[in-house]
C-alpha cells in the first residue's frame, strides 16, 4: 500500500479521519482565543487599575499560569476540576451519577487561562503605551471611563498589542496538540492512532507538520496584513502621521 492510499478518503485510507482532526484542532483554537483575549485583557485592566488586592491577584495569575507547564495545566483542569465537580454533586446529591468533563471544553479552559496569563503581559504593555493624557482629556470632556476606553483607548490598545498577541496566537495553535493526551480527537491524536494502525510513523508525523505548517503560514500573511493595515497613518517611530 503507497502513501497515497494511506491518505485517500473512505475506508480505505486515513484523509477523511485526519481531515476531521484538523477541524477539531482548529475550533479548538478559534473557541479558545476570545476567551483568553477577554480574560487576559480584564487581568491587565486589574493589574493596571484595580486596588492592591486586585493588582495583586493579578500579578499571582498571570506569575502562576506562566511558570506552568501548559501540559501540567490541563491536566489539573481535566483531572482535577472533574472530581471536584463530582465532589460537589456528591455532596449535593448522594444519588446522581458521575460527571466526566468533555475534552473540548477542559482543552479550551486550559489553553484558555494560559493564554490570558501571556496576553494579560502584552495588553500591559500596551496600555502602558498609551499616552495618559488622551484619558485625561476624556475625562475633562465628561467622558465616562468605559466610553474612554471604548472609543479611545481600545482602538491604540489593538494596535500596539497586535504584534505580540499574533505571536501568542501561533503558540495557541501549536500548543492545541496537547490535548491529544485528554483523548481529543485533534489532528495529534488521529495521527498517533493511524501511526499506531499502519506502522507508518514518519509519513504521518510528517503530514501533521505540513499541516500545522500550512496553518501557521498562513495565518502570519494574515497577521502582517492586519498589522499593515492597523499602522496605517502612522510613521516608523510609532507617530501619527
Amino acid at each position: 500500500m503507497d502513501w497515497l492510499t494511506y491518505l485517500s478518503f473512505g475506508d480505505a485510507g486515513w484523509g477523511d479521519e485526519l481531515l476531521q482532526g484538523l477541524g477539531v484542532t482548529l475550533a479548538l483554537a478559534l473557541t479558545t482565543l476570545p476567551v483568553g483575549l477577554l480574560l487576559g485583557l480584564l487581568v491587565a485592566a486589574l493589574a493596571m487599575f484595580g486596588g492592591r488586592l486586585a493588582r495583586s491577584l493579578a500579578l499571582a495569575y498571570s506569575t502562576t499560569l506562566r511558570g506552568l507547564p501548559e501540559l501540567l495545566t490541563l491536566f489539573i483542569i481535566y483531572h482535577g476540576v472533574g472530581m471536584g465537580l463530582n465532589s460537589l454533586l456528591r455532596w449535593y446529591d448522594p444519588q446522581v451519577g458521575y460527571f466526566e468533563l468533555s475534552p473540548f471544553v477542559a482543552g479550551v479552559v486550559a489553553l484558555a487561562m494560559v493564554f490570558a496569563a501571556y496576553s494579560s503581559e502584552v495588553w500591559r504593555g500596551a496600555w502602558q503605551a498609551l499616552d495618559g493624557g488622551q484619558r485625561e482629556a476624556g475625562q475633562s470632556m465628561g467622558l465616562r471611563r468605559l466610553t474612554i476606553f471604548r472609543v479611545i483607548e481600545l482602538p491604540q490598545l489593538l494596535r500596539l498589542a497586535l504584534p505580540g498577541l499574533g505571536n501568542l496566537w501561533i503558540n495557541l495553535l501549536k500548543d492545541t496538540a496537547l490535548v491529544s493526551v485528554i483523548a481529543l480527537s485533534d489532528l495529534m491524536r488521529v495521527a498517533n492512532i493511524a501511526v499506531g494502525t499502519t506502522k507508518k510513523p514518519f509519513l504521518f508525523f510528517l503530514v501533521v507538520c505540513l499541516a500545522y505548517w500550512g496553518v501557521c503560514l498562513l495565518c502570519e500573511f494574515l497577521l502582517a496584513r492586519m498589522e499593515r493595515r492597523a499602522n496605517r497613518g502612522y510613521r516608523s517611530g510609532g507617530a501619527a502621521a
